[in-house]
């Protein structure tokens, strides 16, 4: 701090004193500060004729008079009478020293006028009442002899700034807030102890109990000055080792696995967040020891004591439990009383499922009570009085239970109330609730809508609808307070394939459009031989019924290739355009129909410089597709069509929210294109998954899913399947397969000048073209795994997974293998340059008659490979990590099982952000 500094708190230090640290200023008391002190003893010499000023230079002490002649006959032992205090009369009010304050302030501050009588006690009280402005370092009073009193005061200085030095961890927004000092602020000592006391709980709270806060000043002109707050952060103090003492029948280790806390250190330590010390979670863990012995049988375990130690370095924690265990119960006879007529015992009974001679499980009881309240819930008794009641047989280690129901009244839902909605309109809200006011209370119904709003996708997780008691003992109001999110999402997605190279996709949608549940999307795909762009909008409550109505325009330009020598040649190119209608409408609580219509117009055309006989029309013959060069599985598809398509589908859908835990999904839906157009199939898929949470952030999915499409039209001809390319599955997915990495596929490889058939796996030696597949099958497993509360706040939820499925069931194309293309030489005006005409397959070229001879020109063989309904099976693991750019999920997937001709995937990615 320079200069500035040695003026400060560090520079007033007396000489032989240790500074104040870690939560006190490093302040020394002034020289007044000893004036002030001797003022306070000698205030009361006023009395008796004194002229010692008050906090002043003392005056030559007045000899005492002589004591009075005792009075004859007077008894000696007789007390003598105490002096009365001596009063004077203020004269005059001078003030010094004052810069800021107005004299009479100070005199009001101080509570003396002129005129005023005073006493010692007096002056005192004005002492007291000027240093308790907290505007004063210094104040003295003198003239108290004569009447004319003279205050003189220093004055504490102005805050100009605060400054905080050496914060790492934690910034200025998060420490400023909890500094009471201000600029243009009084500066007291007193204020900065508390500020630094204030800054020293903020990182206790973060764990770091070693920091250590030295508050300084730095004096500045017109007594201001800067307050500076030097922070030494220190480390994370980490819980070095947790002790439990008086446990017989479960080890340390085992306990420890039940508390919320760990011991720092393992290979795996840098990734822990949980072993820091931090109080609130030491409460807990004595509630989770004694929430473990309660399901072990020991109803009598209490925790004697818990002491957390600091280490003498500051660094580390000891954490030690004592504890008594108790005996172990059993449960003995179990009984259970019911006044609700709904609810007969024998019913009860049924519903608590604990037997006699079970080992003493508070969680059992805690879940049968659970279970009741759900069924008298479902009764219309939202207010349920369902009570345990334990009656303990110490002797014989037993623990009597009997469940009693109480006396309660069926309750009617009399409010709705919906608030922290500021976007989202009440309506989209009221339609998702199963019962309406009015209505006679169902917790299953309540439970059902919690579900259905949060499957909205529009709140926050752990959406819960709470039950207030109403104006009267049968009334309930049914309250929810949402927490809105963004439901905007711009998605940027990407990734590599052998075949594709980079894919980008750029989509933007808006499920909650002007706060009325509608989905608005549009999205634009682009990679090196697709591009793609389409919008839709959905109104899932169409004119305000449960009737789903939307549409969707899309266009999609898709280039296939494939590489002779290191040249990218064009195969294929598919144009589609079309649009459709879809509307939809419950059937039941859980199951759903809806119907579709769309449109699409098909074009597929080849590169005719490379893949046609005569491109430019010279010859005498059209210019045609070439099978030799294209393929015939090729030259088939070139073309226009239009695909005129009816379809439904159902649903059954009783998962509880956007990310489910429970429940399951099931769709079968079936479609029909020959409404009109010139293309006739019928195509079939149903897909089912199932979740399952287990407590403790475990969630299990199974998944399946599978199609077939059959022709309604005859094969075009020989090796030619009636399924066209552009209306195949190239389905499923599979994580640890590339897009479009299985099925059925062509493998085109090249012979070289000798003939030889070149089967390295070389792009350039090699190309694959994807036909795809008439059925198809997937099945998928994952778990999700729990994790720490710090991972969970940064939305980290990492899983497992096995993926197996398959894409089969084509004809098989007519396939070409030619060694090689023996061709015409001809000149031509300018001779400067030849022209390769089309030639028979030939093995060798012979001279013939004219100018010019033959060239031969290598060949190649086609592979059809993939066509197997045998399963490709993957295994891996990903993570779904709502980070600050949007959703991002990230799989690492090794393909276990694959066909001859698949090809696999190790990395892939998925990112997009909301708004």
């Amino acid at each position: 701090m320079g200069q500035g500094r040695n003026g400060g708190f560090a520079a007033k230090r007396a000489a032989g004193t240790n500074a104040r640290k870690g939560g006190d200023c490093v302040i020394s008391r002034s020289k007044s500060f000893s004036r002030r002190t001797s003022a306070l003893f000698m205030v009361g010499t006023v009395l008796g004729g004194s002229a010692t000023p008050l906090l002043a230079q003392a005056a030559p002490q007045a000899q005492p008079a002589p004591p009075p002649a005792a009075q004859p006959g007077a008894d000696a032992a007789a007390p003598t009478s105490v002096q009365a205090p001596v009063e004077r009369t203020i004269r005059s009010i001078a003030v010094r020293g004052n810069q800021r304050l107005e004299p009479e302030t100070i005199r009001a501050y101080a509570n003396l006028t002129p005129g005023q009588t005073y006493t010692a006690e007096v002056l005192d009280q004005a002492l007291k009442d000027l240093y308790a402005t907290q505007l004063f370092a210094d104040v003295t009073i003198t003239g108290a002899e004569t009447g004319d009193l003279v205050i003189a005061v220093k004055e504490n200085p102005v805050i100009n700034r605060i400054i905080l030095d050496g914060n790492k961890r934690l910034k200025d927004d998060k420490i400023t807030p909890e500094i009471k000092l201000a600029p243009r602020q009084i500066f007291t000592r007193s204020a900065a102890r508390a500020d630094v006391d204030r800054i020293l709980e903020l990182y206790r709270r973060q764990g770091r109990f070693a920091a250590r806060v030295e508050p300084k000043i730095v004096q500045l002109d017109q007594n201001r000055v800067d307050v500076v707050f030097e922070i030494y952060e220190g480390d994370l103090a980490k819980v070095r080792a947790i002790n439990v003492i008086g446990n017989k029948e479960f080890s340390d280790e085992r306990l420890r696995k039940e508390m919320y806390t760990r011991q720092a250190g393992g290979v795996l330590g840098f990734l822990k967040s949980n072993d820091t010390y931090d109080p609130d979670r030491l409460a807990a863990d004595q509630q989770k020891l004694r929430a473990f012995y309660l399901t072990q049988g020991y109803a009598d375990f209490r925790v004697v004591s818990a002491l957390a130690e600091l280490t003498p370095d500051r660094k580390d924690f000891v954490i030690t439990y004592v504890v008594e265990e108790g005996p172990r119960y059993k449960f003995g006879k179990i009984n259970a009383t019911s006044a609700l007529p709904d609810l007969p015992v024998a019913t009860v009974l049924s519903t608590v499922k604990i037997k006699t001679g079970e080992w003493f499980n508070a969680k059992s009881v805690e879940d049968a009570v659970t279970n009741l309240n759900e069924q008298a819930g479902n009764l219309g008794y939202a207010f349920a009085d369902i009570s345990p009641s334990y009656d303990r047989d110490q002797e014989h280690r037993l623990m009597n239970l009997t469940v009693k129901v109480g006396q309660t009244p069926r309750v009617y839902v009399e409010r709705i109330d919906i608030t922290g909605n500021t976007t989202t309109r009440d309506k989209v809200i009221r339609r998702e609730f199963r019962l309406n006011e009015g209505d006679a209370f169902n917790a299953l119904k309540v439970k059902r809508s919690q579900d259905r709003i949060q499957s909205l996708g529009f709140f926050q997780e752990k959406l819960e609808i709470k039950q207030t008691e109403g104006s009267a003992p049968d009334r309930v109001v049914l309250g929810v307070n949402v927490e809105e999110k963004p439901t905007g999402q711009l998605s940027v997605s990407g990734g590599y394939s052998s075949l594709e190279k980079f894919v980008v996709q750029l989509g933007v949608s808006q499920n909650n459009f002007m706060g009325k549940g509608q989905q608005l999307d549009a999205s634009v795909n682009y990679s090196a031989y697709s591009k793609s762009a389409q919008i839709g909008f959905v109104d899932p409550y169409f004119l305000d019924k449960p009737i789903l109505l939307g549409g969707q325009l899309f266009r999609q330009d898709y280039s296939s290739f494939n590489y002779v020598g290191n040249d990218r040649n064009t195969t294929y190119k598919q144009v589609s355009t079309g649009g459709g209608l879809r509307a939809g409408f419950p059937m039941s609580e859980y199951w759903s129909f809806g119907g579709r219509y769309t449109l699409t117009q098909d074009k597929v055309s080849l590169d005719k410089t490379t893949f046609y006989t005569d491109p430019d029309g010279t010859g005498p013959l059209p210019p045609e597709c070439d099978p030799l060069k294209a393929g015939r599985y090729l030259c088939d598809e070139i073309g226009t069509h239009l695909t005129s398509l009816i379809g439904f589908s159902t649903i059954f859908d009783n998962t509880d929210g956007i990310r489910p835990t429970r429940g399951q999904r099931a769709t079968l839906s079936t479609d029909f294109a020959g409404l009109g157009g010139d293309i006739r199939y019928v195509r079939g898929r149903a897909d089912v998954t199932k979740y399952k949470g287990f407590g403790g952030g475990w969630i299990f999915s199974a998944h399946a899913e599978g199609g077939y499409i059959k022709a309604l039209q005859s094969s075009p001809g020989p090796g030619q399947d009636a399924i066209r390319l552009t209306d195949r599955f190239f389905g499923p997915q599979l994580r640890g397969f590339d897009i479009r990495g299985i099925g059925p596929r062509i493998l085109r490889y090249s012979y070289d000048a000798d003939g030889n058939l070149i089967t390295t796996n070389n792009s350039n030696n090699q190309v694959v073209d994807a036909l795809g597949g008439k059925a198809y099958y997937m099945g998928r497993l994952e778990l999700e795994f729990p994790t720490s509360s710090a991972l969970r706040s940064v939305g980290l939820r990492p899983s497992a997974f096995i993926d197996v499925g398959s894409l089969f069931s084509l004809t098989k194309p007519i396939l070409t293998d030619i060694i090689a293309t023996c061709v015409p030489v001809t000149e031509n005006t300018t001779g400067s340059s030849f022209q390769i005409l089309p030639g028979g397959p030939v093995t060798t070229c012979g001279a013939t008659s004219g100018t010019n001879g033959y060239t031969r020109v290598p060949g190649f063989k086609e592979v059809f490979l993939g066509d197997s309904a045998k399963p490709r099976l993957s295994i891996g693991i990903g993570v779904n990590w709502t980070s600050p750019f949007g959703p991002l999920r990230i799989d690492l997937a090794k393909a276990l099982l694959k066909q001859d001709g698949d090809e696999t995937k190790l990395f892939s990615f998925n990112v997009g952000t909301s708004f």
